[in-house]
């Protein structure tokens, strides 16, 4: 199995692709610069854009996981739909299937929070809505990763002492989940052949 990750240091962060490698045995790719957007993965004039069009259009993955960058869905959500839109139709056209790495609203109470004048509650469901609305739109599955950062909120601290990036245990949080997408999938496969 080959896993592509388009993303930024939410997708990094921690070595995070490696755990993802190992709870699948999957080979896995990725095409990373920190604070980039999913736009960049599409604009072949951007050293990131070209590699990300030649993998999709050389080479053969099963899966490919987006990530858009921190507040993108929510300051900029008309991109990120159109984005998430044109990406997706590039990873069908592979033959692969696109999986949405939803992520998490800044830590309560930080200052990333504070600098941009946003309430916590607000911009996690806000990014939960976006990613999911984006998800039906393109027949992509959903790690919701952020929902979950979210429901552990008050119990557990998975966020590096930025507020923003997660910690080691929020990155495997996040492997796992991308894990569990994707082995669902891959059962579901198994089960149809086993159908016919």
């Amino acid at each position: 199995m080959r896993i592509l990750m388009l993303g930024n240091s939410l997708t990094f962060a921690n070595d995070m692709p490696r755990m993802l490698a190992e709870l699948t045995g999957a080979e896995v790719v990725i095409h990373t610069r920190g604070g980039a957007r999913l736009s960049e993965q599409l604009n072949p004039k951007t050293k990131l854009g070209a590699r990300t069009q030649a993998a999709l259009t050389q080479e053969h993955w099963d899966y490919v996981v987006l990530q858009e960058m921190s507040h993108g869905p929510v300051s900029s959500p008309e991109r990120f739909l159109s984005s998430v839109e044109r990406l997706c139709a590039l990873i069908r056209a592979n033959g692969a299937l696109s999986v949405l790495y939803a992520t998490w609203g800044y830590q309560r109470g930080s200052a990333a929070l504070a600098a941009k004048g946003w309430d916590y509650d607000d911009m996690a469901r806000g990014l939960a809505d976006a990613y999911r609305k984006a998800a039906e739109n393109n027949h992509a599955l959903l790690a919701e990763v952020g929902r979950r950062f979210y429901e552990l909120s008050d119990a557990q601290n998975l966020y590096a002492a930025d507020g923003v990036h997660p910690n080691e245990e929020g990155s495997r949080l996040a492997a796992e989940i991308i894990a569990a997408v994707i082995q669902k999938q891959e059962k579901k496969k198994r089960l149809g052949e086993a159908t016919r």
